[in-house]
Formats: structure tokens, C-alpha cells, sequence
């Protein structure tokens, strides 16, 4: 059946919410969270102001709201809202720089963050390191943000704990963090270091051929 013509309405109201998600990103300067925030609020607005006077409540953002994971949605804005203070005061760029003062390499840095995220859920980390160091001084494709990715995702396995999956893991399957400790973190920690010298030995050798490819006359 076609869709009535507040349906119509309300499906290219979210459309035009998230299309301008960057430019209001642009024109404030805010995080782009808190863009899809102000989206979310003139959604509801809307859709209450279609549904107003009605008695069924399914149709309302509420409703909607009310069949999703609510505590872990807060969990995750909660981070990015405190990653976002961190950042906006400067204590992230005072821990880039202490890092780069103090540890030999970035290769070792990202090493560190993701040992870290083994205690810590690698979103906060990986929105950290996002703070902490340029796109204008290091590029989206930069081997950085790469070995960083690989570590912070990686990483959160070594300890059950480190990540959401794990900890989901422990409440659906019931598995215990020491046996946990036992029989996996040793495995994925072997791993977790060989994917770290795999992927450092494929861009030596990847760079290595590309310098040799513009060094050929």
C-alpha cells in the first residue's frame, strides 16, 4: 500500500536530519553527535505535532525510543560527550604530546593504546585519539590511524572485559573473567602482537616497493 502523506513527510524529514548533520557541524562548530541530537529533537517535535490529539502512542518518537537499547545509547553519548570536554580543554593534545615525549615511536603508542584498551572499551580510546592528534598533520589513510584501528580493535580482547561484546559475552554465556584470563587472553594477546608485526612488516615492505617504484628511472 502507499504510504500516506505523513508518512511521506516524516521519512524526508529524517532524510533531510541526517543530510544536514555536517552543515550544521560546519556552521556551529559542535560535534556532529550533537547534530543527530538536534535531528532527533525536531523529529520529535514533528511526528508529535502529525500524531497530536491522537490516542495511539506507537506512532510517536517515545514509543519508538522505548524498543531500543536506551542504557547503552547513554553509555555511548555519555563517552563522546566527556571525550568532546577532554578534547575542547586541551588535556588530549597534552597527552599526545607526552606520549610523543616520552615513548620511541608512534608504532609503540598505538602498541600502548592498545594494550589500554584491553581495561578500557576501545570506543572512549579510539574518540581520544581522534583528539589527540591532527588530520591536518596526519591523514585519514595515515599509518597512524590504521595501526591504531588494528590495536584498539584488537586489542579489547585480550581481557574479557575490553570491549562491549565481551562484556556481553559474560552476561548472555555466563563466562567468568578468570576463566577467561585462563584459556583466551594468552592466545589473543600472541595474537593481537603478530597482527601488530604483520601489518608493520606488510607496510615496510609495501613502502619499500612503492619508494623503489618512483626511485626506477
Amino acid at each position: 500500500s502507499p504510504l500516506a502523506t505523513r508518512g511521506v513527510v516524516v521519512f524526508w524529514a529524517g532524510i533531510a536530519c541526517l543530510l544536514s548533520v555536517p552543515i550544521f557541524s560546519e556552521l556551529t562548530g559542535l560535534p556532529p553527535y550533537l547534530a543527530m541530537l538536534t535531528g532527533l529533537g525536531a523529529m520529535w517535535t514533528l511526528t508529535d505535532i502529525i500524531h497530536m490529539g491522537e490516542e495511539n502512542e506507537e506512532q510517536k518518537v517515545p514509543a519508538a525510543l522505548s524498543k531500543l537499547d536506551t542504557s547503552g545509547i547513554l553509555f555511548f553519548l555519555g563517552i563522546l560527550m566527556s571525550i568532546g570536554v577532554l578534547d575542547k580543554s586541551g588535556l588530549l593534545k597534552d597527552l599526545a604530546i607526552f606520549l610523543n615525549d616520552n615513548l620511541p615511536s608512534q608504532d609503540i603508542i598505538a602498541t600502548v593504546i592498545g594494550i589500554a584498551s584491553a581495561l578500557i572499551d576501545n570506543v572512549p580510546l579510539v574518540a581520544a585519539t581522534m583528539g589527540m592528534y591532527d588530520l591536518a598533520e596526519y591523514g585519514t589513510d595515515d599509518k597512524l590511524w590504521q595501526l591504531i584501528a588494528l590495536c584498539a580493535g584488537t586489542g579489547g580482547s585480550i581481557l574479557v572485559i575490553g570491549s562491549a561484546s565481551g562484556v556481553a559475552l559474560m552476561g548472555l554465556e555466563k563466562v567468568d573473567f578468570l576463566w577467561y584470563a585462563k584459556k583466551v587472553s594468552l592466545g589473543a594477546a600472541v595474537g593481537y602482537f603478530a597482527g601488530i608485526a604483520t601489518y608493520l612488516a606488510q607496510n615496510a615492505i609495501l613502502t619499500g616497493a612503492l619508494l623503489g617504484g618512483t626511485a626506477t628511472p
